[in-house]
């Protein structure tokens, strides 16, 4: 390959370090009408009254919107393929409020002062109500979050809002209770995962207005744009063919711009004004009412006999949702058949959860997707059974771990075409230097070093759901355009696909333009989420090709004056095989702009019915005061298998980013909230979020399996990489000191009380 498997620069890297306007906020017009939400204070009341005369009052106010102004047509935020799995539980403005921070009204204004000003001036009365805090006891709990009759979930989830349950599941392979009772060890534990934020860069923000037909434009950073139409024209009540979104340059997302957080706030004004608005989420907007990692607690039971041979595994996850239902009936189902498919030897599996509403902040999307909580929780537990048993973790997942060619029940009964587990943990053992430094040292200061270890897997796209489009055409001197449905949210997916085209093209990158996602015009595409856009928009784009090429031998073949079976096109050329008449790219590209009866363009879909799991191991070495349990991390090596390397540079950057995440789960970012459900977490002041200074050491490598369904042999990337610093380092601390933290994050404290034994 000559472009396909090497570094290239990102497209748009020029624009971003030199400051070019291509963000959300930089393209709104300066006459957008602000837009603000006014919070509940409450976590859960109802709204008895709202007096908006001295709001309307205030020069420069456009309108005060509330309850009374909104379609009463529930629907969901989440952005997901149709029908969406989440229940319907959203209204855009309601009466009952839900959590600290839920909307209740709308101000819109010429100036950001006048709406300041006028949403002091809004006076709401509040029938505050006992809420439901504890997920613990959400679930048939007399309080319920979602008592409405009009509530309604579209798909079998599960889900049953007079039981407070947004989902239910069970799926099992064998008798685990009959296995479980013949293992000579069972390790039984229970682990926490806390909610985490995405902490993107860019906050949520999103403009419209009304072109010259009257329909709604979009102009969001977003990372779903088809979804989003859909989701707007649920919300207002409105016949999608009203609705356009399109999609800027995106500040970062991380999953949580798969919800449609802010867009709905703005669509709403300038469908009832006709007038332009925008709305830009401050910070603490961003941290108190947005779409973080769902929290969950995880029941892990394993069953392994005295040589180590894992023989059971039955985890429940019990899933906190918050106050809507979001992306909580799938993100649980990934820390289960996510987790519990690496140890593919096993003779049973079973796999239960309960997915429940509380009064806090709804939960949603966020890299890993439930995957990094389940396997914190099961690889943890492999970690306490190593030991138990007295053994290297290492060793055990060696007997244990899947491998190429095996069956997976408990990932859906795929099979592993391609799999170098095995070799990631052999060179992450070789990097690290694993064999010396296991299982510590005391480094005769008072601190101890040790290292951990986890492994992981994730996905490539949802398997028989997730669709991705593309179209290539043809233009004048023969450059091409790549219209895409996927959404660069930073990753560098514009860059790839060309890399594709480019590869199936034999053309340079540089020739093939790439044109960002506008409903309008862009062909479907589910959107950049589930680690799918190199797997599936990838193969759509190796599809197209092929169909562009032949297109291409067609034309030059009817120009040559010759049948298309007897030509051949290098790229740059179409030859007459047996004449060795040649004609260009380029002069095709310009006969095809002067007499046409065709275009000369090709566009085709792909979906996949299976999900090819990349592979990674993570290793970190850590270093532990015993006096004070402060923890450093000195060093992280990661060995990641996504198939054939589209771009190493970005696939790099992708895995340190990705680690460096995963670090902050494991050992800092925490959401706290008081005993009536205010979040502390409210700035980065309150919510830490490591460092460079703070993740040590992070060296990367890859070994490449070859995925046969992927484009080139490729699988994602994009999420198994958060997923292994929080068992690892976890490990790492039980190698060091005994101490077993269960709970995240892993805290001095946490490590100066197990030690000391308080």
């Amino acid at each position: 390959m000559k472009i396909v498997n090497r570094p290239a620069v990102k497209k748009d890297a020029a624009a971003l370090v030199t400051g070019k306007s291509v963000y959300t906020n930089d393209l709104a017009p300066s006459d957008c009408l602000i837009v603000k939400v006014i919070r509940s204070p409450y976590a859960h009341a109802l709204i008895k009254d709202i007096n908006t005369a001295r709001a309307e009052a205030v020069p420069g106010i456009e309108c005060v919107l509330t309850y009374k102004d909104c379609p009463d047509k529930r629907f969901t935020m989440a952005g997901q393929t149709y029908p969406e799995p989440s229940p319907y539980d959203r209204l855009i403005l309601d009466q009952r409020v839900r959590f600290v921070g839920d909307a209740a009204a709308i101000v819109a204004g010429t100036s950001e002062e006048a709406v300041k000003k006028a949403m002091k001036l809004v006076k709401i009365q509040y029938e505050v109500l006992e809420p439901v805090l504890d997920f613990r006891t959400a679930k048939d709990n007399p309080i319920l979050v979602h008592p409405e009759d009009n509530w309604r979930s579209l798909c079998p989830v599960g889900a049953d809002n007079k039981r407070n349950l947004c989902a239910h599941g069970v799926s099992e392979d064998g008798d685990v209770e009959a296995v479980l009772a013949k293992c000579d060890y069972v390790i039984d534990r229970v682990y926490h995962t806390k909610a985490n934020q995405q902490a993107m860069m860019e906050t949520f923000r999103t403009y419209t207005y009304l072109d010259a037909y009257g329909r709604l434009n979009v102009v969001s950073s977003t990372q779903v744009p088809f979804h989003a139409r859909r989701i707007l024209a649920h919300a207002l009540d409105i016949p999608k063919s009203k609705v356009r979104v399109i999609k800027p340059r995106i500040g970062g997302g991380f999953g949580a711009k798969q919800t449609v957080v802010s867009e709905v706030y703005p669509a709403l004004v300038t469908w009832k004004t006709g007038k332009p608005a925008k709305i830009i989420y401050t910070r603490e907007e961003s941290l108190i009412a947005s779409s973080p990692r769902h929290e969950m607690e995880l029941h892990v039971r394993l069953g392994a006999d005295k040589e180590g041979n894992i023989k059971a595994i039955d985890l429940y996850t019990l899933s906190n949702t918050g106050a809507f239902g979001e992306h909580g009936p799938t993100t649980v189902g990934l820390s289960g058949h996510k987790s519990i498919p690496l140890y593919g030897k096993a003779e049973a599996f079973r796999f239960t959860y309960d997915v429940v509403y509380t009064n806090v902040m709804s939960a949603g999307a966020y890299r890993g997707y439930g995957a990094t909580q389940g396997q914190f929780a099961v690889e943890s537990a492999v970690n306490e059974l190593a030991g138990v048993l007295g053994m290297d973790p290492t060793v055990l997942r060696e007997k244990n771990m899947v491998r190429q060619g095996d069956k997976m029940p408990a990932y859906y009964g795929e099979v592993t075409n391609s799999c170098t587990l095995d070799r990631c943990l052999a060179r992450a053992k070789e990097m690290i230097n694993w064999d010396e430094k296991y299982p510590y040292r005391d480094m005769g200061n008072g601190k101890v070093r040790s290292v951990g270890v986890a492994m992981s897997m994730q996905g490539s796209g949802i398997s028989a759901v997730d669709t991705g489009a593309v179209e290539i055409k043809v233009n004048d001197d023969g450059f091409y355009s790549l219209i895409i449905g996927a959404t660069d949210m930073g990753t560098g997916c514009d860059t790839i696909l060309a890399q594709m085209a480019a590869e199936c093209l034999e053309c340079k990158p540089e020739e093939v333009v790439v044109f960002g996602v506008d409903t309008d015009i862009s062909p479907y595409d589910c959107g950049s989420y589930a680690s799918s856009t190199t797997y599936v928009t990838g193969q759509a784009v190796v599809k197209t090709c092929e169909s562009l090429r032949k297109k291409i031998c067609e034309r030059g073949a009817e120009y040559l004056g010759c049948k298309p079976e007897d030509v051949d096109f290098d790229g740059e050329y179409v030859t007459e095989l047996a004449t060795g008449k040649q004609i260009s790219r380029s002069q095709i590209g310009n006969n095809v702009m002067c007499f046409s009866n065709a275009p000369l363009s090709a566009s085709e879909a792909f979906s996949s019915p299976v999900s090819p799991p990349p592979f990674m191991v993570g290793m970190a070495e850590v270093e532990i005061d015993k006096e004070t349990g402060v923890l450093e991390l000195i060093d992280y090596v990661a060995v990641v298998d996504c198939g054939t390397v589209i771009n190493p540079n970005l696939a790099r950057v992708q895995v340190e980013g990705g680690i460096a995440q995963g670090i902050g789960m494991a050992l800092y970012e925490d959401v706290v909230y008081n005993k009536k459900g205010k979040n502390f977490s409210n700035s980065l002041m309150q919510y830490k979020i490591p460092t460079r200074l703070d993740v040590g050491t992070i060296r990367v490598e890859f070994e490449s399996s070859y995925e046969p369904t992927g484009p080139f042999g490729a699988k994602s990337i994009g999420e198994i990489v958060i997923n292994t610093p929080s068992p690892a380092i976890s490990n790492a601390i039980q190698n060091a000191t005994g101490v077993i933290i269960r709970e995240l994050p892993m805290t001095a404290e946490k490590i100066y009380r197990g030690i000391s034994g308080r």
